[in-house]
């Protein structure tokens, strides 16, 4: 086995590999199954650097799981932000945690999740990767540093995965940097295992990659009101509490000025006694007017005009890219029902978009009947009932496994089969989603990607998405090596 001299100086480690990694390659990846971990995920100056920690890849071996991806931010191993100066000494620190990998049989997948001219994170990169032929130039210049520094260590020890979640790029710009990328890291190493994330956050399978021989990795965040749940980076205040499985009932509607999309939130209603609507108002882009017609007549109308400072709003948004106002209100608009009425039409009559997170129902002296609505940008209307005094819509239109697999595994069961290996690269849940629904939805997420041979990584190990220090209010932790344990959803992911 060809060794690199450089790494093995630096530790004084034989590159041997333990037979208990399975063989890894483009064309097909092992079910790995892990955890990111973040020391160098985000780069704030930190002094000392933070370094990955031993005991880390002990206890995820000792759980028995065989899989870390370290998303990076390169910022950490330049000199005094000249990004065409590598601090080698820093490079060390992923010496080390390749090395603790090999010690405790784990793969170790490198990811730059803030590469030279491209982030997802803020601030962002001055230069733009896709376009700029200086940044893909430096970026070319890593992970050639990165080939070199590693190569030789066989592809069932470690991979690398380009980019974190690239959006708002086509496929054909997508694959000509990775290319390029690819060539650099191919030109040191010629066998290394590259793995890319898919498009749109990692959510879409990229064809125009194939012809480049690299695997490519998906995510396990769907739907977003479960996964990201009150998270502020992702807008989560504007989510209702979620429930698994979910109704499909959809919260977003557009106004006039998107024609080609739904108007109207249909709702079939059966109650003989007058009732009252509580529709909670999410975010509304620029402006909307909604109308509620009972029957076709006409009982409410109200309009919403967001802009700058305060307001009947919680939050004032600007979108510099629009030169618009997209304000989160959060704020509930209470309607009286008449008694017998049978169809209800909740529509944009005017405006942008808007979402509704929430629609309750109070009858006489019984709490409140609550339904959550799925609020993602441009969905279409599924009719929902009220009847009973329960809400209800046809089976079909409701999300669970079978939901999970439509959308989110077999576009990537597709891509597989033409010679394309793939990995759920992210997936988890923020700690303020209740327990009791990730681990419904988790177990739904895990058996399907049991039953597809895909292998996964949560985000993170120890951390408000982990199983360890997760600092959930609803669970009842164990003492783990020092650690909170969030037994049950370890119990879980040993399952599957």
């Amino acid at each position: 086995m060809k060794g690199n001299w450089l790494l093995a100086t630096v530790l004084g480690m034989s590159l041997s590999v333990s037979a208990a990694l399975p063989e890894a390659s483009a064309k097909q990846l092992p079910r790995w199954r892990g955890f990111n971990l973040l020391e160098k995920f985000m780069f704030w100056g930190q002094n000392p650097q933070p370094r990955y920690q031993e005991e880390d890849f002990k206890m995820i071996h000792e759980l028995g799981f065989n899989f870390v991806r370290l998303p990076m931010d390169y910022r950490f191993w330049i000199i005094d932000g000249d990004w065409e100066k590598i601090n080698y000494d820093v490079l060390k620190d992923v010496d080390e945690a390749i090395e603790f990998g090999k010690k405790y049989d784990i793969h170790v997948c490198v990811n730059f999740h803030r590469a030279p001219g491209y982030t997802v994170a803020n601030p962002k990169e001055k230069k733009n990767l896709w376009k700029d032929e200086d940044a893909q130039r430096v970026c070319a210049m890593h992970w050639g540093v990165f080939a070199k520094r590693y190569k030789g260590i066989p592809n069932s020890q470690l991979s690398f995965n380009l980019f974190n979640e690239p959006a708002g790029i086509d496929g054909e710009t997508y694959a000509k940097i990775v290319k390029i990328m690819a060539d650099a890291i191919h030109k040191e190493d010629p066998d290394r295992l590259i793995i890319c994330d898919g498009l749109q956050w990692g959510s879409n399978p990229c064809k125009e990659l194939i012809p480049l021989g690299v695997a490519q990795a998906t995510r396990g965040y769907r739907p977003s009101n479960i996964s990201h749940y009150k998270a502020s980076w992702a807008n989560g205040d504007q989510y209702a509490l979620p429930t698994w499985p979910l109704m499909n009932a959809v919260g977003w509607l557009a106004g006039p000025s998107k024609p080609e999309m739904d108007h109207t939130m249909p709702i079939t209603w059966n109650c003989p006694e007058t009732a009252k609507m509580r529709i909670k108002i999410g975010v509304v882009s620029t402006r909307i007017t909604l109308t509620l017609k009972a029957d076709g007549q006409q009982i409410w109308e109200r309009e919403f005009t967001p802009g700058p400072g305060e307001g009947e709003w919680e939050k004032s948004v600007y979108a510099k890219e629009w030169n618009i106002y997209q304000n989160v209100y959060n704020l509930n608009c209470f309607i009286d029902i008449p008694a017998g009425a049978k169809q209800l039409e909740l529509t944009a009559t005017k405006g942008d978009w808007v979402t509704i997170p929430e629609i309750g129902v109070t009858v006489g002296d019984k709490p409140e009947v609550r339904l959550t609505l799925i609020t993602n940008y441009g969905q279409k209307q599924n009719p929902i009932t009220f009847a009973d005094g329960k809400w209800s819509m046809a089976k079909e239109a409701s999300l669970g496994r079978q939901w999970l697999w439509k959308e989110g595994i077999a576009p990537w069961i597709k891509l597989r089969e033409q010679g394309v290996g793939i990995i759920v690269g992210e997936f988890g849940s923020y700690n303020k989603t209740p327990h009791d629904v990730v681990l419904a939805w988790l177990e739904d997420c895990l058996i399907n990607w049991k039953e597809a041979n895909m292998g996964w990584a949560m985000w993170n190990f120890r951390g408000s998405f982990g199983i360890l220090d997760s600092d959930r209010q609803d669970v009842q932790y164990e003492d783990f090596n020092g650690h909170k344990l969030d037994r049950k959803m370890l119990d879980l992911l040993q399952k599957y």
